[in-house]
């Protein structure tokens, strides 16, 4: 069984830049490629237990061993979906992780089932094969490490790709039938905060475990679908905010609301570092009646401390109901596609 600290996605773009984070402080230009917990769909990809894997792989078919454990392959036109035609998703019989959907495959006349993108990038890993005597492209279950088959660029479009999969590897449900609990995203909750440049906000939470995703958005404001350069002119209202979608069973709101407080500057009103304006405003929009209460309760907590002696916290709580607008694509994951990263500060 192969295990990959990295993930690979399809396709990456990386450039530089500098830029400030969200306190004014300057970013890291160091950086690391981690295995994410999360995909941006929202499923655990914590790796699986080797015991965990003995213990699946004892129920599977010989040929579903020798595919997923030994990186064989099975004959061509033999699998049980290299010509199925329902419409249903594509799981790993190694631990259920939902690899491909029916939209997406297409007959590619090898006898094996082949589709032109998985689900989500994240729930692939890409690993450089050189045996046989040719460089090819072998793709493996993101969460159990499973060999899947081999990806190829001569595929039809809108990707070119061609992601060729032994039968054997894939478990078949069609739509109508439940996916089974392993192939289920986890229960996710979300929760939005304003703490001045949105990069390094959302740097900061896609940092957090238990944290899925953090997306840049505007927030409190008048403006439907308001731009970037909007925003900046002060006239709309909007704060530069990030959505924060997180497993409450893996970190608590309390949590995220420490991580929020810790990293920026609850005092400095219309301004973080060197962001001036209202769009750069310290705020918490509540996605609950119970969030804005446990808002309120941890900043009024939090001001009684030596922390902020002689200091007024000044971000806004404001009651559920503001919508989120995400915001332009080269903003998403600004410091992941630019080289830089904003260190968590704890207190």
């Amino acid at each position: 069984m192969k295990f990959l600290i990295a993930t690979t996605t399809i396709l990456s773009v990386l450039g530089l830049s500098s830029f400030a984070c969200s306190d004014g402080q300057a970013a890291d230009t160091k950086t690391t490629t981690m295995k994410p917990r999360y995909s941006k769909s929202g499923y655990d990809l914590a790796p699986l237990s080797k015991e965990r894997i003995e213990a699946i792989t004892k129920t599977l078919q010989p040929i579903e061993v020798e595919v997923t454990q030994k990186a064989g392959t099975e004959r061509a036109f033999t699998g049980r979906t290299w010509d199925e035609h329902r419409k249903g998703t594509y799981v790993s019989v190694v631990g259920g992780l939902p690899l491909f959907r029916s939209e997406d495959k297409f007959d590619s006349g090898t006898g094996w089932p082949s589709f032109t993108k998985p689900i989500d990038p994240d729930h692939v890993v890409l690993h450089t094969d050189r045996a046989l005597g040719m460089t090819r492209t072998e793709v493996l279950d993101a969460r159990s490490g499973a060999h899947l088959g081999h990806v190829f660029d001569d595929g039809p479009k809108p990707t070119g790709m061609r992601f060729c999969m032994n039968s054997a590897a894939l478990r078949f449900v069609p739509d109508g039938e439940a996916l089974p609990p392993e192939s289920q995203p986890v229960k996710t909750e979300t929760a939005y905060f304003a703490a001045g440049c949105f990069w390094g906000v959302e740097d900061v939470f896609e940092q957090i475990d238990g944290v899925i995703d953090a997306e840049s958005g505007y927030m409190g404001g008048r403006v439907d679908q308001p731009s970037y350069k909007q925003v900046c002119g002060g006239d709309t209202g909007h704060a530069e905010t990030v959505r924060v979608v997180f497993d409450p069973a893996r970190v608590t709101y309390q949590a995220l609301l420490k991580v929020f407080f810790d990293n920026h500057d609850p005092t400095q009103l219309d301004r973080q570092g060197p962001d001036f304006g209202s769009n750069y405003r310290s705020a918490i929009f509540a996605s609950t009646p119970e969030q804005k209460k446990a808002a309120e309760e941890y900043a009024r907590n939090l001001a009684g401390t030596p922390r902020f002696q002689g200091r007024k916290i000044v971000t806004q709580i404001v009651d559920p109901g503001p919508k989120f607008w995400p915001a332009e694509d080269y903003h998403q994951d600004y410091h992941k596609k630019h080289g830089g990263t904003c260190r968590v500060k704890v207190f």
